[in-house]
């Protein structure tokens, strides 16, 4: 049971606190954590943590004597392991999710990152059950997995032992572990600390990252360019510390990776996925085969809208011209979503729509929250929690259909409980990406306009070039670093080498770079808190594009059924049973393809259009 941090963090509010108001955006929803604990000092809170210890007390007897269990001991020795896991998660959850309001409030700094160095130690002392189930040889583990008790863990012992080969000994791994909060956790810490403290001046005002960043977005040629100029200024000023961060955090990896024996840099994140390396390099092989047919084809075609040669970078996800240029209040953005989800199946839209009634979701930007959304798992025995920076754009409305997709499939796939509910990040987009799909096309159904027609086309092409193409620039870029990190530092020239590099090369030649460009590779999180994650993007965009190809043409009878069970199996199944039902195959290269294919489709239309 390790417990690392990353940007899913938040805030308590009283069960009468009143909802924010935006600015024309109606009220907006702020979370609820009551559903976990009281409070930071709460006596429920301190009650748990002392139950934990005496849990993890009497499940120390297990120490060295796993192989000796019978099979109905064993089962039930994981399943207080699965118990421990559940209340450690869930007081970890609350931790990150109570500093994620305001992760430059010292204060709730303090909190997390107590409780985080409490939970790692706690978890360490559990670290020998996982080690000793991992050296049992596999005739003695089957004998282990034939009671009931036992055997319902079938898929958590079969993830657990694909690590095996991995795994050092006890000392080392605990030692790893112990490490990890003055370590990788507590740069991470740094990074998204200072993130969060930046400021960018637009105009007479000094503004968010996220702000400035939602800028770019911004109808206006001029409030773009000044934002994007803003971001660049404020960037450099941190460039030495985030090169620093980013080599240390590389240098980091590689060092765990040595231990553990990994091929490659990216050999762990696949592992962790459950994915086969060839699935990921027939991905990003079909992505970048496509650069031309989709994101080369499409800007080209936008910069001839805009009357251009080309592009200026600020302008990627400007609004087309003549576009609608309106904010959507919060209310309306609930309906537009809710009625996409009921549109495909009741079911969803009854799940999606608790997380609005019980207060499930923190909508509201505010300085100091954390950047960009998230829908937190918590654990089986609570529920999810969605955070926003809600603006009322037309992106934040696919922003809400995404994350509640995530939100649906944590509470459907809750039920497998906190050792198989969780899936491997490549299918964990699945949901989202398809909540996305199914909203965008009741809104494109509903829209009659030329005008805004082809604008909500082109707003769904962006997001998919944004999801496809830039991920897989971004694991290129990702590739790159780890790669040299291991011949020594890279300069902050060199990394901005390598984004230059990957940049023209996905996103083509109808873009104009200025030279401060370079250094927006420092703002992706990602990088830092999950290395290798942004694949996953990509992977669950074209995977979904092909599911949604076989609901569309109706191909797979009971198809509604088949993708409410797909969710609710969780980290129970692999990629390839889970796809099974639709006739899909992600060994496929031309699955790939299909995937793609969907894209260079929605340009078709939009040449058409124009």
């Amino acid at each position: 049971m390790a417990f690392t941090t990353g940007n899913l963090t938040g805030a308590v509010h009283k069960d009468d606190a009143p909802a924010a108001k935006g600015d024309g955006l109606g009220a907006l929803p702020e979370w609820n954590l009551a559903d976990l604990y009281s409070g930071p000092d709460g006596d429920d809170l301190k009650a748990e943590l002392v139950a934990v210890e005496k849990g993890i007390a009497a499940f120390e007897t297990h120490r060295g004597k796993v192989a000796a269990l019978d099979s109905p001991s064993f089962g039930k020795a994981i399943a207080n392991y699965e118990a421990l896991s559940d209340t450690m998660g869930k007081i970890a959850s609350f931790a990150q999710l109570y500093q994620s309001v305001d992760v430059a409030d010292p204060k709730r700094g303090k909190f997390y990152q107590d409780i985080n160095d409490k939970l790692t130690t706690l978890g360490g002392r559990t670290l020998f059950f996982t080690l000793e189930v991992n050296r049992l040889d596999d005739a003695a583990l089957a004998a282990k997995m034939v009671h009931p008790t036992a055997a319902k863990y079938a898929p958590w012992i079969r993830d657990l032992r694909v690590f095996r080969a991995h795994e050092l000994s006890d000392d080392l791994e605990k030692l790893f572990l112990d490490k990890s909060t003055t370590g990788r956790s507590a740069w991470v810490r740094l990074y998204d600390e200072t993130q969060a403290a930046m400021r960018c001046t637009v105009g007479d005002k000094q503004i968010t990252l996220t702000e400035a960043l939602h800028l770019l977005s911004d109808p206006s040629a001029e409030k773009r360019k000044t934002a994007a100029k803003a971001v660049a200024v404020t960037l450099n000023e941190k460039a030495q510390l985030f090169t620093l961060i980013t080599n240390t955090l590389a240098k980091d990896k590689a060092t765990e990776d040595e231990w553990r024996k990994f091929a490659a840099p990216v050999s762990s994140r696949n592992l962790a996925n459950l994915v086969e390396d060839d699935v990921v390099q027939a991905l990003v092989t079909a992505a970048k085969g496509a650069y031309a047919e989709t994101s080369h084809r499409y800007y080209a075609l936008k910069a001839r809208w805009f009357g251009k040669d080309k592009l200026d970078y600020w302008d990627r996800n400007a609004p087309l011209p003549q576009a609608e240029d309106r904010k959507i209040a919060w209310p309306e953005a609930q309906r537009m979503v809710i009625n996409a989800y009921r549109g495909f199946t009741p079911r969803m839209a009854e799940v999606a729509d608790e997380f609005f009634t019980k207060r499930w979701i923190d909508a509201p930007a505010r300085p100091g929250k954390a950047s960009g959304a998230f829908s937190h798992p918590t654990v089986p025995s609570a529920h999810p929690y969605i955070l926003l920076n809600y603006l009322g754009s037309s992106r934040d409305v696919m922003t809400l259909a995404h994350e509640l997709g995530h939100g649906v499939h944590q509470v459907l796939a809750g039920k497998q409980g906190a050792l198989i509910s969780s899936t491997p990040l490549t299918l964990a987009e699945t949901a989202s990406v398809f909540g996305e799909m199914l909203t965008f096309q009741a809104l494109l159904a509903d829209e009659k306009r030329p005008t805004e027609r082809r604008a909500l086309l082109a707003g769904k092409v962006e997001d998919m070039l944004n999801t496809v193409v830039r991920q897989i620039a971004f694991h290129e870029f990702e590739r790159h670093v780890h790669d040299e990190r291991k011949s020594g530092e890279l300069s902050l020239e060199r990394l901005s080498e390598i984004w230059m590099m990957v940049q023209r090369e996905s996103l083509g030649p109808a873009f104009h770079f200025d030279d401060e460009y370079k250094i927006y590779w420092s703002y992706i999180s990602h990088f830092l808190h999950a290395p290798f994650y942004v694949y996953a993007y990509a992977f669950g965009d074209c995977l979904v594009n092909s599911l949604y190809n076989v609901y569309a043409t109706k191909s797979v009878t009971g198809f509604e059924e088949k993708y409410l069970a797909m969710l609710a199996a969780g980290g129970r199944d692999r990629h390839k049973e889970l796809l099974k039902p639709f006739g899909l195959d992600a060994t496929d290269p031309g699955f790939w393809r299909r995937g793609m294919s969907t894209i260079s489709g929605f340009i078709d239309q939009l040449e058409k259009v124009a």
